[in-house]
């Protein structure tokens, strides 16, 4: 089966993890770094680690057994207990529900699984082995941390800053589009690693619309 690769914005959602032991503390972690509107947690006997991360203003601790209702209105549900019955009934009120779940000890009752991810500020990289080995994709992202290293920080960050002032210049999209090539497949990265400020100002005014040359300075804000 090919999975579908997708970024969520899970800010106005609910979530759902179902047991809270070192699994469930992981994928809890995990979340709140998302930033859902509210993560349910479901376990009798949550983990030192769990009661803690409770304390959080966005999580909900019920420490019983799961019912099928703690699925309703859910996004996003886990299901991390070391019962196979739990799980498999986790999986069973998504799939009738339609929500998307992920369940620790089945890859096939899932319809998501959790890639291995790297985030550097303003760039995050998911990597799958599409559920094969985990493991892998755990060594493949510790290779990439260390290649990485903050090597795109700085045109991640220049970047974001500046879409917003190209597309309030209402150019067509063809245009906007080599306009960011040009500057992902110039030395402006490089230079920004550096921190050589006249070699990113003369690719700035070289690469950038005329309109957009007063705002060189502020891109650059604290990059360089």
């Amino acid at each position: 089966m090919q999975l579908y690769p997708i970024f969520m914005d899970l800010s106005a959602s609910r979530c759902l993890i179902v047991g809270a032991g070192g699994v469930g503390v992981r994928k809890l972690e995990s979340l709140l770094r998302a930033g859902p509107l509210e993560i349910l947690v479901v376990d009798p006997s949550p983990a030192p680690a769990c009661l803690q991360l409770a304390t959080h203003p966005r999580v909900v601790l019920a420490k019983r057994m799961f019912m099928p209702d703690d699925c309703n209105d859910r996004t996003l549900v886990f299901a991390a207990t070391g019962n196979r019955e739990v799980n498999a009934a986790v999986a069973a009120c998504c799939a009738e529900r339609g929500i998307l779940c992920n369940i620790a000890d089945n890859k096939e009752e899932s319809s998501f699984i959790v890639p291995a991810c790297i985030e550097h500020k303003n760039l995050s990289l998911a990597i799958s082995t599409h559920g094969g080995s985990p493991a892998l994709s755990r060594r493949i992202r510790k290779e990439l941390e260390n290649w990485l290293d903050g090597r795109y920080d700085g045109i991640s960050e220049l970047l974001t800053r500046l879409r917003p002032l190209v597309l309030a210049l209402h150019r067509e999209t063809g245009q906007n589009t080599d306009l960011f090539r040009s500057l992902v497949h110039s030395p402006l990265a490089e230079a920004l690693q550096r921190r050589d400020r006249n070699q990113c100002e003369t690719l700035l005014k070289a690469l950038l619309p005329k309109e957009l040359h007063p705002n060189i300075m502020e891109l650059l804000h604290d990059l360089v």
